[in-house]
């Protein structure tokens, strides 16, 4: 199958849009990347281009210590396409490309589950059933304080993501300064052939981006901002005060201050401090920002963690792609300072950089750029040597109709990503709610009030052509390839005037690219699903033809006679897909409740390991039988 399937639509009350798109504008199409001349010539330029993109609040509307705010949003968020699990036993993480992991919350190898849940791991042998290894990863760490942990496996290591805290100097009225936090990310090494230990860790300023794992080499992506106290906007002041206040500290500013320092501790002690070289970073021609992303490199077999081999670009990254020899980083403007305004979306482009990474040091291979903003990771797929880009532009948060969506197809040249094709004018007035890419064929969903399904031919690079359309009412945020010509959507159902109604899973029959219909649709009222925000939540299970996904519904508002509230269900529901559609296959539930906290723990994962379904949560892990959906074991976390 070689057509692009673009699904759009129009309904009129989908989940809140993220805030308008803003931001330097940056020329579509080539983009290069150079070394700074030496450490001297890397502080000025840093500093000419953070003076430029200073405000009168720092880097970011009302922001003071967290320069570059970030998106809040859980790491990850990929899946792979029907064949992927790596043996017919065990379904592995739901993951964009067969072959390269993607950290998550739980793994599995089919001889134990690993599990990592407010800052503890867990260790669960799907034989006995039961926990055979605990380890507290940070216990003086508060247990709601955001940032939730992730991990990758690789035969008895772990290494396990997380965010930490450090205290440094932060402004305050009147020039004084007092205690506050700069965002590191914290990476632990652990050995899993005993009772869970800490072989090494690794720290470093700035905010985790993603990471993903081929073989036994993980590449971590980090965005850092540099370390710099600004005065506090005193009332008294103008904007131009304000901004000329903060030009000042940032000329007063040292390298010390932009380049990204790190910390290798063993298992029980500091053993080296660093920061990334001037000579590892490089920058894009013309470049304006205050950010670093920096790529590293780890061993999950060795003995150490160590320096992580850092390779940095002073720009911005949001979005992190890998077919495992190639790595891509995005940048998402959205996030960025909101001076522009609305009208400043017509003109926004994603900046995207590649890096080779086969074997070794990832090594910087080409850039380029095209206009708009990715949705997320799935937006960005290579394929025959040619990188596609899904993208919106336009204002799509305003009542105008002036957004619009396209996919361009780039190719490395030289040191740049040259476009060499491309299709525009997909749902006009809307926004891309997902993509996926599959060989030849790709999939777009954009939707405001109904939901157009778009074929694209993108076989030609140079020429991608639209063949087919069907409307239909909802959307899809998520599309799962199934075979044969088939595909997977989870999303929202709405009315004919876009208002959403709850959960959705929906069959397209997408064998002739022209012809594209759904053939069928399951419902839940009022359900929401983790599956449609991130991938991960979603299980398909080739050999039984099952589809899993959490399912929320919401609690009864008003309190029942004793007094007690009504919680939300947060089970999963199981459809097995049949020659006629789906049917439903059973549910599952947990235990409502964590029995030190009271607080309500829905399901999160599931896994298919020997042929049980084994559910996840933070309260603890549920073994099922797939035959009359029967409860084989309940294993608490708590």
């Amino acid at each position: 199958m070689a057509a692009t399937l673009v699904l759009a639509g129009c309904t009129a009350s989908p989940p809140a849009a993220d805030p308008p798109p803003t931001g330097r504008v940056v020329p579509a199409g080539g983009l290069r990347l150079v070394a700074f001349d030496s450490c001297d010539e890397a502080l000025r330029q840093l500093r000419t281009a953070a003076k430029a993109a200073v405000g009168p609040w720092g880097f970011g509307p009302g922001d003071i210590r967290q320069f570059g705010a970030e998106r809040a949003t859980a790491i990850g968020g990929a899946a792979k396409d029907a064949a992927s699990a790596s043996t017919p036993d065990f379904s592995g993480t739901n993951v964009h490309e067969a072959g390269v992991d993607e950290p998550d919350l739980v793994k599995t190898d089919g001889k134990r589950i690993v599990t990592v849940s407010r800052g503890v791991l867990s260790v669960v042998d799907p034989a006995s059933r039961r926990v055979t290894g605990r380890l507290a990863l940070d216990p003086t760490a508060e247990r709601f304080s955001g940032g939730e942990a992730s991990l990758l496996l690789h035969g008895d290591r772990a290494l396990v993501l997380l965010s930490a805290g450090r205290t440094v100097a932060g402004p305050v009225p009147n020039g004084r300064t007092v205690p506050g936090t700069t965002t590191q990310a914290r990476l632990v090494l652990l050995d899993l052939a005993g009772p869970p230990r800490v072989v090494g860790e690794y720290r470093i300023d700035g905010l985790l981006v993603d990471a993903r794992q081929s073989g036994a080499t993980a590449r971590v992506v980090i965005r850092s901002a540099p370390r710099l106290g600004f005065p506090y906007p005193s009332g008294r002041r103008t904007d131009a005060q304000r901004i000329a206040a903060n030009r000042a500290v940032i000329d007063k500013a040292t390298l010390d201050d932009w380049l990204p320092r790190y910390e290798i501790r063993d298992s029980v002690r500091t053993v080296g401090t660093g920061r990334v070289g001037c000579d590892r970073v490089s920058r894009p021609a013309g470049f304006s920002g205050a950010s670093m992303v920096t790529v590293l490199s780890f061993d999950l077999g060795a003995s150490a963690l160590g320096a992580g081999d850092p390779v940095t670009v002073a720009a911005d990254g949001d979005t992190v792609y890998s077919n495992g020899a190639r790595l891509y980083v995005a940048n998402d403007h959205r996030w960025r300072m909101w001076r522009g305004g609305p009208s400043a979306a017509r003109d926004i482009s994603t900046e995207i950089y590649q890096f080779d990474t086969a074997a070794g040091t990832p090594r910087f291979v080409a850039a380029g750029s095209v206009p708009g903003w990715l949705i997320d990771q799935y937006a960005l797929s290579e394929w025959d040597g040619h990188l596609r880009v899904a993208t919106t532009t336009g204002d799509t948060w305003g009542r105008g109709t002036a957004s619009q969506s396209g996919v361009y197809v780039l190719r490395a040249d030289g040191a740049t990503l040259k476009r060499v094709g491309a299709v525009t004018g997909l749902g006009k007035g809307e926004r891309i709610f997902a993509v996926r890419f599959v060989g030849g064929t790709g999939y777009v969903v954009t939707f405001r009030q109904t939901d157009p399904l778009y074929g694209v031919d993108l076989r030609d690079p140079a020429a991608p052509r639209v063949t087919g359309e069907l409307k239909i009412n909802g959307y899809s945020s998520y599309l799962h390839p199934a075979g044969d010509g088939r595909l997977i959507g989870v999303g929202q159902d709405a009315t004919d005037r876009g208002r959403v109604t709850g959960t959705q899973v929906s069959l397209f029959d997408v064998a002739d690219p022209a012809r594209p219909a759904r053939i069928a649709q399951h419902h839940v009222a009022g359900g929401w699903s983790e599956a449609e925000n991130d991938p991960h939540a979603f299980l398909y299970w080739p050999p039984e033809r099952l589809v899993v996904i959490p399912v929320t519904r919401p609690g009864v508002v008003s309190d029942r006679a004793d007094g007690v509230k009504d919680t939300p269900s947060g089970g999963v529901l199981a459809l097995r897909i049949g020659d006629k559609g789906f049917t439903v296959a059973g549910a599952v539930d947990h235990p409502g409740a964590l029995t030190d906290g009271g607080e309500w723990t829905p399901i999160r994962r599931s896994l298919m390991i020997d042929g049980v379904l084994w559910t996840v949560s933070d309260a603890g892990l549920k073994a099922t039988a797939l035959s009359g959906m029967t409860t084989l074991a309940w294993v608490p976390l708590t």
